[in-house]
């Protein structure tokens, strides 16, 4: 039977008589390595250390104390931390937010001087850590804290970071991001929305869609053509909009969940002062690259999905099958192992990226590879839910009769998102296979 070996970057498909000619080779090989190292010196083999600093601990002991005091009451992990949505659960996520900047835990690895604390790399990754001990994760409140923020530290001019930084921190305003068109996606370059320069103002006409959080926001970033002419990586300027200028209409999409965190958003001759240009006019292409870079960044890593699986194998010790649990079938076993192996690697992987950037050096391909591996993998074990729920997968979210309330059938619906967020699972095969394998291009 052919036997599957995971790699960093996929699957490779290897049969038993390869992998007994491969062990051949191996003791052979391996044993020639010893009699040519008899007159040499063993190289000596450093462990990996995944210990933390004393510091890093006494940081981990303060902020677990202030959860202890302050964090909701959580039995399970959110159903879904970016599309579950609806008024209340917005309410929710928005005082769980405005509650940790009440302690000053909102944005804790920006610098001091925009509201943050300044928190090393291990320290951030402690802070994450502890909040999914408790089941209480970041909320997502929009894009502000995670793309324009950042952004604007690197782009904004004074006034602009002055004016806006602080009220992300806080949870004060909310923001929208202004980038997917019906016709400019994974190809954004192509983007039509047009920003025609007037005196001090900007006149926008034109539509984004998929935009997050619309109806809740205070502000938008948006790409906008500023120069037709250009080619189409030019003429490109990056506009902060305030959602309440006259001229624009937002539009729920209501996905198959039943959520409507995203929508189409219309801008009629919106006027927009010239100080809301975040760097030069025709050059927002590359701001709107930094930008980029914070959100792949947001997407992968394995922690969020153990915990996920950790709740699956619960569900399976639970639900009744032939006389026993599910659990007791060695099938299910075998394939929940399957998903916590897959998910220990990618921990591994991020772990990889962190050890890099503790370094110094600049990021590598691990951001692709865990955003592909790790929507992928959080798809099948969601799919897999399915089976195990068989005829019980059917009820809605919410209903009285379903297990764990209804959040697998919800979760299995939202999963296929994941794949196209932050950048689709094509493009991720296309960035991996030309930029990391070095193969040609289709």
């Amino acid at each position: 039977m052919p036997v599957f070996v995971r790699m960093g970057i996929g699957l490779a498909l290897k049969r038993k008589s390869q992998a007994g000619n491969c062990e051949r080779k191996y003791c052979i090989e391996n044993r020639q390595s010893r009699d040519r190292g008899a007159a040499t010196h063993a190289r000596p083999v450093k462990e990996m250390d995944f210990s933390y600093s004393a510091e890093d601990e006494s940081f981990r002991r303060e902020f677990r104390a202030w959860l202890e005091q302050n964090a909701p009451r959580n039995r399970t992990p959110p159903v879904d931390g970016m599309s579950e949505e609806g008024e209340e659960e917005w309410q929710r996520k928005v005082g769980w937010w405005r509650k940790l900047a009440s302690g000053g835990w909102t944005c804790v690895d920006w610098p001091k001087q925009y509201g943050g604390r300044g928190l090393s790399l291990l320290q951030t990754i402690i802070y994450h850590q502890e909040l999914q001990r408790v089941n209480a994760p970041v909320p997502f409140i929009g894009s502000g804290p995670s793309l324009v923020g950042p952004t604007l530290m690197h782009w904004g001019t004074e006034e602009q970071k002055s004016r806006f930084i602080r009220k992300i921190v806080n949870g004060e305003e909310i923001w929208c991001q202004g980038y997917s068109e019906p016709n400019a996606g994974s190809d954004l370059a192509s983007l039509q929305t047009r920003a025609i320069e007037d005196g001090d103002y900007f006149r926008i006409t034109g539509q984004k869609i998929w935009t997050s959080q619309a109806q809740y926001a205070d502000w938008a970033f948006v790409l906008c053509r500023t120069d037709p002419e250009a080619p189409k990586h030019r003429g490109i300027s990056y506009i902060l909009v305030d959602m309440e200028t006259p001229g624009i209409t937002v539009r729920p999409l209501v996905q198959m969940t039943g959520a409507k965190g995203f929508n189409e958003v219309f801008f009629d001759d919106v006027k927009v002062p010239r100080k809301n240009l975040v760097g030069e006019k025709n050059q927002g292409w590359q701001v709107a690259i930094t930008t980029l870079m914070y959100e792949r960044s947001i997407g992968g890593g394995g922690s969020p999905l153990l915990s996920v699986i950790d709740e699956l194998a619960r569900l399976a010790r639970r639900l009744p099958r032939n006389g026993k649990t599910a659990w007791d079938d060695a099938e299910v076993r075998q394939r929940i192992a399957e998903f916590k192996c897959e998910g220990e690697a990618l921990r591994y992987t991020n772990l990889r990226q962190l050890t890099r950037r503790l370094k110094g050096l600049a990021p590598g391909p691990e951001g692709s590879i865990m955003k592909l591996c790790a929507s992928e993998l959080n798809l099948r074990v969601q799919l897999f839910a399915m089976e195990l729920l068989g005829p019980y997968s059917q009820l809605e979210y919410g209903s009285a009769m379903a297990p764990d309330e209804g959040r697998w059938s919800f979760r299995m619906l939202g999963a296929r998102a994941g794949t196209i967020a932050a950048g689709s699972n094509q493009i991720q095969h296309n960035i991996i296979g030309e930029r990391v394998l070095g193969l040609p291009k289709g």
